[in-house]
């Protein structure tokens, strides 16, 4: 019959062969553009769509990218945010990792033709940037730094470790179950708010592999309490042949003035720890990446360790650590550092831009936060945008999708967690949404 609607169908492979169909599946896979094509012709044959509009339909329902990952506007005032991918990168960062994601010479001396030593750029940028370190090591996030140390120094062996400090951090993760999980037995020490020097002091024996200290992140005790800093510690231990390591985890190079009471790796070291671990990703500004700085003796002893082959990084992780110590300042020092009075113009100046189309919008006050574990109770004060409590979910839903905050029955677009240069595109969102939702 000449009216049935699968004799109507455009045929697979001349879809496929259109211009900007071709162009598509060159960018992201024939597979998803095929599945895009075949969904777009079944609506044809179920009378919802005319066949001359399978081409835009195709089009239209493809992703931009490959990759399921979305771009997102951070305005919920968390500088380190976890769910949403924890530091951006530096411009320079993300030309590092285009540049890396060839072929590359990650582990091939040019000079001699010879394999020559991994992430040597990258490693050099680490200690020049912590000149208290004699070497360091780079593996794939702090867990794996921690995870490495518990191995090579106390797998069958006695981790001291205060009892305030075996804690629990995002996602259910606890410390201490990691450290048994290497094979290394935890001396705990102290009480839950109390530790001595004494108490460090008693448990040393033989078996001992390593004194651990972790930094909580993000909790803090107060109250009847006392901790014994690394300075003491290194004293208490000096001649006992006995490693102090000490996780930061945030990752903060050098003292910051925003942030005055976040351990960072140079005083941490020049305070006498033989090993730093820390996050590459959090305060640091760079790439998801563990740290492990301090002796060069002990850090060898980490690299030949058989473990360490199971965690190092990938060479798109190097160029971006590289590219991070070496190049401008990142986007999360940045955010740092930018001044309140700063973030208010800008509030204001989009307020009254998106007032002009009508839309309720207001300069607030608000608290921003550092996240991602870091100095929890350091305010960050900073301004918001206020909208509608109706715009949350539009704004989060839409392109690109722009995560805030509500409180006080309003939606909050906190500034301090997106840089100027997104300002018109959350201008952008917010028109869109207020058009759709009016």
């Amino acid at each position: 019959m000449t009216d049935d609607p699968r004799r109507l169908v455009p045929r697979t492979d001349a879809l496929l062969a259109e211009p900007p169909v071709a162009a598509a599946a060159l960018r992201l896979g024939r597979d998803l553009v095929k599945a895009a094509v075949q969904a777009a012709q079944q609506r044809v044959r179920d009378g919802e769509l005319p066949p001359d509009g399978v081409v835009d339909a195709v089009l239209a329902s493809l992703p931009q990218r490959p990759s399921s990952l979305r771009p997102v506007l951070n305005a919920t005032g968390v500088v380190v945010h976890t769910n949403l991918g924890r530091a951006p990168l530096s411009a320079a960062a993300v030309e590092a990792v285009v540049a890396a994601a060839g072929t590359t010479d990650v582990e091939l001396d040019l000079a001699t033709g010879r394999r020559g030593p991994r992430g040597e750029g990258a490693l050099a940028a680490v200690r020049e940037a912590v000149p208290a370190a004699e070497a360091a090591l780079v593996v794939n996030n702090c867990a794996a730094a921690l995870a490495l140390v518990a191995t090579a120094l106390g797998q069958g062996r006695e981790l001291v470790l205060a009892r305030g400090e075996l804690v629990e951090i995002g996602d259910g993760f606890r410390i201490p179950d990691l450290l048994v999980a290497t094979g290394a037995r935890l001396r705990e020490v102290g009480t839950t708010n109390r530790v001595t020097l004494d108490d460090y002091r008693d448990a040393l024996h033989e078996e001992t592999g390593a004194v651990l200290k972790v930094h909580p992140s993000n909790f803090v005790v107060r109250g009847f309490t006392r901790a014994v800093p690394v300075a003491e510690l290194a004293v208490a231990l000096a001649g006992s042949g006995v490693p102090l390591v000490a996780d930061i985890g945030s990752g903060l190079l050098r003292p910051h003035p925003a942030l005055p009471d976040e351990p960072d790796l140079q005083t941490t070291l020049t305070a006498g720890a033989d090993l730093v671990l820390a996050s590459g990703d959090k305060l640091l500004g760079g790439p998801q990446a563990g740290l492990v700085l301090g002796r060069a003796d002990l850090v060898k002893r980490l690299r030949r360790h058989p473990l360490y082959r199971a965690f190092r990084v990938d060479k798109t992780t190097l160029a971006a650590l590289e590219a991070t110590l070496r190049g401008p300042q990142p986007p999360v020092l940045r955010m740092l550092a930018a001044d309140a009075a700063g973030l208010r113009a800008r509030a204001e100046a989009l307020a009254a831009r998106l007032a002009a189309e009508g839309v309720d919008a207001a300069a607030v006050a608000s608290g921003a936060r550092v996240g991602g574990g870091g100095a929890p109770e350091q305010p960050l004060p900073s301004a918001a945008l206020a909208l509608p409590a109706t715009f949350a979910e539009p704004l989060r839903l839409g392109t690109p999708p722009v995560v805030g905050y509500l409180a006080d029955d309003r939606t909050l677009l906190d500034l301090r967690s997106l840089p100027p240069s997104d300002d018109d595109a959350l201008a952008a969102a917010v028109l869109d949404v207020a058009r759709r939702c009016t």
